[in-house]
């Protein structure tokens, strides 16, 4: 007789049984999959949309991607208008479960007249996403409340840890030289929190190439304002910040991890690497 046989026969709840497999997560782009592995440890299975060194804003879904979310208990997704492609993709995979919103309940930065979704560079909203993926994933699986409140305390203390280590360290250069440039506007978030300036020739979305207009009034003002660093991305070919920097006089400071993880081996393989890593670069392109 099966296992599942035998527990309905000694009046054992399917439920429990249920609750013993890992939780299916579907996350829509490598870091928010990474958060919801820290909170969720060995309660979870997660996979990834959009994987490592991947741009999430002009991803064309695949037809596994149909089935992955078919396959799902629960999708997480960061919202603001980060993944324009994900509503026809749940439609397409009939797809009925939970979506949990990462950022629910903060409040947006605007760009322009854009909304910027890339919150997850300030490391106190950072924990406002765990806090949020920790009650949907309690609500999935109540039996491991403990666990689950346990690894998203243990991991915010983390993330309070490194916001606090690159607050004092930024602190030691004075405010007006604090200016970097990077590809799109993906820091606007980590500037706020920060306290640096971050100049960029796209938007927070990379579906649209600068004009030659943008970029020419962007050399004029990195040269006006001597900005001390310039940045390419993970997610971004890299001529294009070669060519503003040459003609600037301005000097690459290295790449900086946007809107992705870098791979396994890479030097922003978690959330948590990801942090530290852009803020050892930016501070070290700014001499501290």
């Amino acid at each position: 007789m099966k296992r599942r046989t035998l527990l309905a026969a000694a009046g054992v709840p399917l439920m429990v049984e249920a609750e013993k497999a890992p939780l299916r997560v579907v996350a829509s782009f490598s870091i928010l999959a990474d958060l919801v592995r820290e909170v969720g440890g060995p309660l979870v299975a997660v996979d990834s949309l959009v994987g490592p060194d991947a741009d999430a804003h002009v991803y064309e879904p695949k037809p596994r991607d149909v089935r992955r979310i078919a396959g799902a208990e629960l999708v997480v997704v960061n919202g603001l208008g980060f993944e324009g492609w994900l509503e026809r993709l749940l439609a397409a995979s009939g797809y009925r479960g939970p979506v949990v919103v990462a950022t629910d309940g903060i409040k947006p930065r605007l760009a322009g007249l854009s909304v910027d979704p890339h919150a997850w560079h300030d490391a106190a909203l950072a924990q406002r996403y765990v806090a949020t993926l920790g009650q949907a994933l309690t609500k999935a699986r109540p039996t491991a409340r403990d666990a689950i409140t346990g690894r998203a305390e243990t991991y915010a203390a983390q993330l309070r840890a490194a916001s606090a280590a690159v607050r004092q360290r930024l602190s030691r250069v004075p405010r007006e030289h604090r200016r970097i440039f990077t590809s799109h506007d993906a820091f606007g978030y980590f500037g706020a929190a920060y306290g640096v300036d971050f100049l960029s020739p796209q938007g927070p979305g990379t579906d649209h190439e600068p004009s030659a207009a943008d970029v020419a009034a962007l050399i004029r003002q990195l040269r006006r304002d001597r900005v001390r660093a310039v940045f390419a991305e993970n997610i971004a070919n890299a001529r294009l910040i070669e060519r503003i920097a040459r003609e600037a006089g301005a000097r690459v400071g290295g790449r900086l991890f946007s809107d992705a993880l870098s791979g396994p081996a890479g030097p922003a393989s978690t959330y948590l690497k990801l942090f530290k890593y852009n803020a050892d670069t930016i501070c070290a392109a700014l001499g501290v």
